[in-house]
């Protein structure tokens, strides 16, 4: 081969192989380019899915654990305490808390701006006494499920004037959903000066007559008054202490009220109510300040709770029903009634009352039902049970003759009873164990007693045997001491009530 050919093939050889080298570079230059751009895809995607996992997995905590919204800010003290609750403080409007200055507006004021937003909390400080007179937290436009947090003192005025000729309450929350009033404080309504002049006044309990000394005279007032030194005329009305009007889902808790004029707690028209934890504290010679009355009410709940008063430690009145009441205390007092019922020859209807695990001691009666003649209506499915009474002057009273004035007339309409049991009533007591007296016209029906065992503590009163009259039921046990008053069965002949008159 000549050199020519020889040095043409080795360019040729060369050059291929540079062709083919820039070939290869190209090559994996535009692989690597693939590569970058499939590994930038794939973490935009990651990073994506993690964002959209992120935000799924927030909305299902969500949906687990709705945490609470904040309310729409107002003017006034700034957010805070838990759960992100708007706090109005009555110091932050104007209230003092030495026990003289008159700190009603400063409530007011509170109250204003507390009505206007949901879940707020008014507070009540520890260690201030707040002198308020009569004032009404009302609605029915105010936000729901206020708190009332009550750990100071509410003090009453020491004088009639800001009560005018006469008010129904002191304290009073209307129309409102959700309310509730809690804490370690007080409600003072400082009654003393509004039980001097009962005797002219206020009813006496009609069953006092039941209760004569052993010296054969008249029975001793039980009530002593207690002597004012203010000037000036008592309105026509004592107040009550607390009062909740035509509400929904009431809750008390904590607190204590002490010496109110008249009824310590009053719940009318309401619906939904939980009373637990509380204390009412007065006299057992203060008159008419029954402890918690219950008026055209329903499906409440009363537990956990002393009462100490002049007057029956609960009231249930017209209108209520579903009414549940256990481990309570009570005493003094005149014990737990239903009733009076029927006055001036009204309509009455209850229903569904239980009242069970119940400590009575040193009371006027124990568990009581008590109509006047004359009126209408009915009460119906009643329990008394598991009752515990220690001198206890009548612990089981049916009295269809109540009058709490000097002479009542008689008349032939009644309220109708039927459906009542008393079982686990034990105890001592000091005048009568059982006193039944039903309506000549309407006796009771379906009276029964399971497992009442009372024995006399003799004291300071005549003692005497278990009375009926007009009652029908039946005994599911011996009873001591023995009930033989009582008829079994239904009676042969009793007046059929008018559709009107049935509940």
């Amino acid at each position: 081969m000549s050199p020519f050919t020889f040095k043409s093939l080795t360019l040729v050889l060369l050059v291929s192989l540079l062709i083919w080298s820039a070939t290869f570079g190209t090559c994996n230059a535009r692989r690597g380019k693939h590569w970058r751009q499939s590994r930038r895809f794939r973490t935009s995607m990651y990073k994506k899915k993690e964002k959209n996992h992120g935000s799924n997995h927030q909305h299902n905590h969500g949906s687990r654990s709705k945490p609470k919204i904040s309310p729409p800010a107002t003017p006034g003290p700034p957010k805070t305490g838990h759960n992100s609750a708007v706090i109005f403080d009555v110091l932050h409007f104007g209230a003092k808390g030495d026990g003289k200055t008159d700190d009603t507006k400063a409530f007011q004021a509170a109250w204003a701006a507390a009505c206007k937003v949901e879940a707020s909390t008014i507070i009540i400080p520890s260690k201030y006494e707040f002198l308020v007179g009569p004032i009404s937290f009302s609605g029915p436009y105010c936000q729901h499920n206020i708190v009332f947090q009550l750990d100071g003192t509410i003090l009453a005025p020491t004088n009639f004037k800001p009560f005018g000729s006469g008010l129904y309450q002191w304290l009073e929350f209307t129309k409102l959903v959700g309310i509730t009033v809690q804490g370690k404080g007080f409600i003072d309504g400082r009654g003393a000066i509004w039980w001097q002049d009962y005797s002219s006044n206020d009813p006496l309990d009609g069953e006092v007559e039941l209760i004569v000394p052993l010296n054969n005279s008249v029975a001793e007032n039980l009530q002593t008054p207690v002597s004012s030194s203010l000037v000036g005329k008592m309105p026509n009305i004592k107040p009550t202490a607390l009062r909740f009007y035509g509400s929904f889902n009431v809750t008390v808790t904590g607190i204590t009220i002490r010496n109110s004029p008249q009824c310590h707690l009053k719940f009318d028209n309401c619906v939904g109510v939980s009373v637990y934890s509380m204390n009412v504290l007065s006299p057992a010679d203060s008159p008419n300040t029954d402890g918690i009355h219950l008026q055209n009410s329903r499906e409440v709940v009363i537990h956990n709770t002393n009462l100490a008063c002049g007057d029956d430690c609960i009231s249930i009145q017209t209108g209520c029903s579903n009414v549940y009441i256990h481990n309570v205390n009570c005493g003094p007092g005149h014990g737990i009634s239903i009733g009076g019922l029927g006055k001036d020859n009204t309509k009455a209807c209850v229903a569904n009352i239980t009242v069970r695990d119940v400590n009575m001691h040193n009371t006027m009666n124990g568990v009581r039902i008590k109509t006047w003649q004359g009126g209408s209506g009915s009460v119906q499915g009643v329990l008394f049970s598991n009752i515990q009474v220690s001198e206890v002057q009548v612990p089981i009273i049916i009295d269809q003759f109540y009058c709490d004035k000097s002479k009542c007339k008689n008349q032939t309409t009644a309220v109708a009873l039927s459906g009542i049991t008393y079982e686990r009533i034990r105890g001592t007591y000091t005048v009568k164990p059982v006193h039944f007296a039903c309506s000549d016209s309407l006796p009771c029906t379906e009276v029964t007693l399971n497992t009442i065992e009372l024995k006399p503590l003799q004291e300071r009163y005549h003692m005497y045997d278990p009375f009926c009259w007009r009652t029908f039921g039946e005994l599911y046990s011996e009873t001591v001491p023995p009930i033989d008053c009582l008829k079994n069965g239904k009676p042969l002949k009793n007046q059929i009530q008018t559709y009107h008159d049935v509940c």
